[in-house]
Parts: C-alpha cells; structure tokens; sequence
C-alpha cells in the first residue's frame, strides 16, 4: 500500500503541501546548524582572501568550499583532495590540448565539441558525481575562456589563477573542519534512524494506550515521511566506514524508512484497537526501543519474533509493520560485532569508474545527447554575439540526466535558484544595498547572510540541496567576478538568461530525443538488480579465490549502486506527467515497497557467500556444502523468475515454492546430522540454519507478492 509522499503530487494537488513540504525539509535536524555554520565560516574566510588578494575566479573558489563533504574529517581530506586533483587534471587537459587548435578555428571548435562530449562522458562513467561535475565546471569555464580574442599566454594565466582559486577554496574548509571538534563518523547515520524508530514507538505507544494522537507527534512522523531516506543514503555513500558496513546500515535505513512510511500512512485510519492490538502495539514499540538502542550502543541487534496467532488483521498496516521490523534484526545475521565496520584502506579506496564505464553503450548515447544540447546552446550565443550568455553550456552541463524525470527534477531546481540567487537576491541586492556599501566589512554581512540561506537549502535533502547550490553559484557569480561592489544588472539579467538558454536545449535534446521516463528506468534497474542479485546467489562460480572474490566484489558494487539508483529514480517519477502517470505512480509504490526487503535479502546473500567460500569461521563440511549450493542455485531461479515476471508482465506459473522449502529443509538436516557427530563448532549451526530461514522466508515472500501484482500467486 503507498504511503502520503508515494502518492504525491498526484493525490495532493492542492498548494498548501508544498509549502507543508517546503517547511519540513528546511526544519533543523541534528547536526544541521553546525554544518551550516561551518560552511559560511570556510566561505566567508575565502571570499575575503580572494578579494583582497585580488585572486580571479573566487566564485569557483566559494562554490568550492560548499562542495566538500562533511560528514567526516576523513571524507572531507578526500573530498577536497579530489577536487584538487580533478581541478588540476581538467586544467592540464585544456591547456595541452588546446595548444594544437589555437591556431585553427575549424579545429578549434572541433575541440570544443569533443570537449564538451567528454565532459558528458564523465558525467555518466566517472563513479563520484561531484568528480565528473568538477572536471565539468572546468571545461565550462575554459570553453569562453579559451574563445576570447587575447594573448594565448592571457589564458593560461586565468588557468592558472583558476587551478589556485580551487586549492583555496579546498584548503581553507579543510582547515576549518581541522580546528572544529567533530563526532565521530558516521554519527549523523545512527542519529536520524534513532529519530525515525522513537518517532514510531511514540506513534504505537498513542494507539496502544487509546489516546489521540498528539500534534507533535503526528507532524514529526509526516515530516520524517516527507523527507524520506535519501539524506540518510547520502551520508552513508560519504561515510568512512567499510563497504559491508553502509550495505548494512543502507538496508536498515530502507527498512525504517518504509517503516516510518507505514506509520504515516496508519494514521489516516480510524480503528478502535481490541486488547490483542493493544498489546501488539505495546510488543512493536518495545521492540523498536530496544532496536534504537542497541543501534545506539553499537551493538549486535537480537532476533525478533512477534506472535502470529495474534494478528488477526483487524488494524490495517500492523502486520506489515511487524514484518519490516522483524527484517531489521536480519539484516546483521553472521554478523559477530559492529567492531568488523571499521574501515580499513582497502576498503574505503575511491574507484574512479564505474564497473562498467567502457562496456555500457548508454554511457557514450548520454555524451552524444548531452552534447547537442551544451553545443547548440554553444552556437546559439556565438550566432547572436552574446557570450555573456555562456552559462548556458554550464547548465546543460549540471543538468544533464539520463531521465526525463530526474532531468526536470534538477532543472526546475536550477531554474528557481539561479531566478533567486540571480534576480531576488543578486539584483535586489544590486539596487537596494550595495550602493550603499562602501566596505568590504558591509558585504561581508550580506555575503554571510547569502552563504547562510544557501547552505541551510543546501543541506536538505538531495531533493531539495541543488536549489541551494544554485542560489549561491548566482550570487557568487554576480558579485565575487571583480574586486568591487557590483551594482551592473546586466550581468545577473546575462546569467538567467543563459540560464534558460540551457534548459531549453536540454529539453529539446533529453525531453524530446532519445528520451527514456524515470518509471520505466526505475523499472528496469529493479529488474536488473534482481538479476544481479540472482547471480550472486550462484557465487563463487569459479574455483580460484582471486577471481571469486573479485566477481563477489564487482556484483556487491553494482547491486547496491542498482539499489541506490532505482530509489533515486523513484523521485524522479513524480516529475512525469502524462496519461500513463497513475499506472507509473502505482508501479513505483510496488518498487518501493519492494526495495527493502530486496535489500535485505542481498544482505542476507552476503553472509550466505562467507559460508559458500569457506571463510575464516565459516567452513562448512562438504556434504552441507553441496546441499547449500543446490539450495542457492534453485533460490537464484526464484529471483530469475521474478525479473522476468515484472519485464513481461507475465502470469505464466511460477515455480513450486515448495521445492524451495524442501531443499530447505534437507540443507538443515544435513547441518543438524553433522552437529551432532561434532563436526561443526557450537552456534555455528544454528545461526547458519536461522540465516538460510532467513533468506528463504524473504526469497519465497517477495515471489509472493509480485505474482500477486503479476500474475497469480506460487502454490504453496
């Protein structure tokens, strides 16, 4: 069943719930006010050393400063170590390569094209967004650069002012977060699933005690519901933590934000709890409270059980949420401490590309898309003579999306920031304060004031956090391009208008051409993800451990990237319109719904392989072993089956699930006959029994549910 937000916009059309959601993604959370603080700190130091060095291009430089991660000392050393490097790689590229077309204007554009494809190609390849958006930036800032009529040695000197203005704004957050006292990584992540589970209990406590729902409550709920889980997935993706550990905790988060979701949608409901719900209320909230603080604690959380002679149905959502609560605990089966998290130098090493950046073909579609757009807003300024307007190939560049969804997302965000930043603020500014300024001391004060409002957007969700990058970089660009109080309009008017430029190329380009819905890629991703993780199961298919291992690696990486790209796309799905909506609406609850107990279940088959491998304090006799994989091989055409149920939408007749439970069943004797001759350590098999339990009630369930979407149920 969808939740309030899932529903969203189609059943609220009414304009008080955006500013109902407005209100809750700009609400302080933990944490909140000091990352902002720090930010307008690290900003306002480098906006004053730039001007009064008189160093060009501080609006890089502040934009900079906002773009570093966070969420720990050690993100934030790698964060503005890459921005360096990609700084410095971008400004060696165009240096050396335009040094073979300055001479010639055919080939001169020629290198702009291929320039700007290769921008796009990052875009799509590069496994870090803010690397690719980095070296993007530079090649939208060197394409103007590099069309001026000046001495060549002009523009290598604003190359090299560029790479400095990036290293200062890189060195001074860093030291910022050096000076300031942090918590320890990964703190945010326990603190906003902690608020999310007490939230929860004080709703179960309210039902189970027959009371009203108190206001605090019920507000605190439906914002948590509004804000989602995609701040939690962010932090976790910058966290210093190993990569089991933020597979761990992203499925944890999937489960208690469904969970929240859950909540939010039972409070719709009028129901009058018999005794029997009242104590099942009362089981729930306990549970969760010792949930959150086990999480707190950083403890092992304990298996949960609720007792199913009692759910009698008669409270709509109950039992579901007993099920999701129930899938958390599972979640750290095989798991013997949170101390195995701490991350390691091989485990938090960046890659550079994503797994498949030279194998995809849509990698080299999206650069070929991305760069009509950028290169005809490129030919558009230069056919009017008005290369003011330039920031248009910026905008196809930071806008660029391989969906329509995700695409009108972040250019109805840039549009309404630079309109903000570049008219609301920065003309406003121009013709009722800055006149009257005449220190740098005063806009300093409005400079703060600015950084303070964009950083406060900035750190909402990502659904929101881009309109906040896109006031400051309007405002910025107006006011830190000379090293004096800017009171022109003409240069914010230029600005927007490029603005608009841009995005009505890449409309044309990504709306109009080769365009491909959020809902039908969130579809296909979960399609695909199923698949991956089908494979998985079957893993190691081959004898030697170096190459099993990295198979293992490879698939862990692309099914929780998957995982990750279908959740974001289902935010892109309520940017569509159009006759098909509702149907993309009810599909996308169905993926929703389904996520966290796919995840789950990868979790699950990541303890599952220890065993298959025969790890350290895993080992397995050889007769469990073979029972074990035959299992896992019949559990994989489970997981097969129901990726190609949803792609044809088929209700052909699943497999017996019974031959599952049988299989099952026989892998468990198996393991209860070598116990007993003394053949297995003690615990070891009955945590291996409760994980294989484990995986075939969420494999055989999750079957389940989709044929019941597609097609008939499995015989059971």
């Amino acid at each position: 069943m969808a939740s309030i937000g899932q529903s969203l916009p189609a059943s609220r059309a009414d304009q008080k719930w955006l500013w109902k959601w407005l209100r809750e993604e700009l609400s302080p959370y933990p944490g909140r006010v000091r990352l902002v603080a720090r930010m307008v700190i690290s900003a306002t130091l480098v906006m004053i050393i730039c001007m009064t060095f008189r160093i060009p291009y501080a609006f890089q430089s502040a934009i900079f400063v906002l773009l570093i991660s966070r969420e720990s000392l050690r993100s934030t050393l790698r964060s503005g170590a890459t921005l360096v490097f990609v700084t410095a790689i971008g400004a060696a590229y165009v240096l050396a390569s335009v040094s073979f077309v300055i001479n010639s204007p055919l080939l001169h554009f020629l290198w702009i094209i291929g320039s700007l494809s290769l921008a796009f190609y990052a875009i799509s390849a590069l496994a870090s967004y803010t690397t690719a958006v980095t070296f993007a930036i530079v090649i939208s800032i060197a394409v103007p650069l590099w069309d001026r009529y000046v001495p060549a040695e002009t523009n290598v000197e604003d190359m090299l002012w560029l790479f400095l203005a990036a290293s200062i704004g890189v060195v001074i957050p860093v030291g910022v977060e050096l000076a300031l006292a942090r918590r320890g990584p990964g703190d945010e992540v326990v603190s906003q699933i902690s608020e999310r589970l007490s939230a929860v209990g004080n709703l179960l406590i309210c039902f189970a005690d027959g009371c009203v729902v108190d206001a605090g409550t019920e507000e605190k709920i439906v914002r948590l519901e509004m804000l989602g889980t995609s701040l939690l997935r962010r932090l976790l993706r910058r966290s210093d933590y190993s990569p089991e550990y933020r597979a761990n905790m992203a499925a944890v988060a999937a489960l208690v934000g469904r969970l929240v979701d859950l909540a939010a949608a039972m409070m719709q409901f009028q129901f009058d709890p018999s005794a029997i719900d009242q104590r099942r209320f009362r089981s729930l909230a306990s549970t969760l409270a010792g949930l959150r603080r086990d999480l707190i604690n950083g403890t092992i959380p304990g298996p949960t059980q609720f007792d199913t002679e009692e759910q009698s149905g008669a409270i709509p959502l109950l039992g579901e949420m007993e099920r999701t609560v129930s899938l958390i605990p599972q979640v750290f089966l095989g798991t013997r401490s949170i101390q195995e998290y701490t991350p390691s130098s091989e485990d938090s090493r960046p890659r550079l590309l994503a797994p498949n950046a030279f194998s995809n073909p849509e990698h080299l579609r999206f650069s070929v898309k991305g760069c009509l757009a950028a290169g005809g807003s490129y030919l558009i300024y230069n056919a009017i003579a008005w290369p003011e307007i330039s920031t248009a190939v910026t905008t196809c560049l930071l806008t660029a999306l391989s969906t329509i969804g995700a695409s009108h997302q972040k250019q109805v965000l840039r549009l309404s920031g630079a309109v903000v930043g570049g008219f609301v603020i920065g003309m406003g500014s121009q013709v009722f304060i800055l006149p009257h300024l005449d220190s740098i001391g005063g806009f300093t004060v409005l400079f703060v004031a600015v950084t303070a409002l964009s950083s406060w957007f900035l750190t909402s969700s990502p659904r929101l956090s881009y309109f906040g990058l896109q006031v400051a970089l309007a405002f910025y660009f107006i006011n830190l391009q000379e090293f004096r109080v800017q009171t022109s309009i003409a240069i914010a008017r230029d600005r927007v208008v490029g603005v608009l430029l841009g995005l009505i190329m890449m409309g044309l380009v990504f709306d109009r051409w080769w365009s491909s819905p959020a809902a039908l890629e969130m579809k296909n991703q979960f399609i695909s993800t199923l698949r991956l993780v089908a494979q998985f199961a079957r893993e190691p298919v081959s004898e030697d451990p170096g190459i099993a291992f990295a198979r293992s690696r490879t698939l862990r990486e692309a099914i929780d990237a998957g995982l990750d790209k279908a959740r974001s796309l289902a935010d892109g799905v309520l940017f569509e319109f159009g006759p098909s909506r509702r149907e993309n609406l009810e599909t996308r609850s169905h993926i929703r719904k389904w996520q966290p107990q796919l995840r789950t279940l990868f979790i699950l088959r990541i303890t599952s392989l220890k065993y298959r491998l025969q790890l350290p304090g895993f080992e397995l006799p050889e007769s469990v072993r073979l029972q074990h994989r035959a299992y896992d091989e019949y559990s994989a055409r489970i997981l097969d089956q129901m990726a190609d149920r949803i792609e044809r939408n088929t209700s052909e007749p699943p497999d017996d699930v019974e031959r599952s439970q049988q299989l099952l069943e026989a892998t468990v004797q198996n393991i209860q006959a070598e116990e007993e001759s003394s053949r297995l350590p003690s615990g070891r098999p009955q945590s291996f029994i409760s994980l294989l339990r484990a995986i075939d009630g969420l494999t055989t369930g999750l079957a389940s549910e989709i044929a019941a979407e597609f097609g008939s149920p499995p015989e059971s």
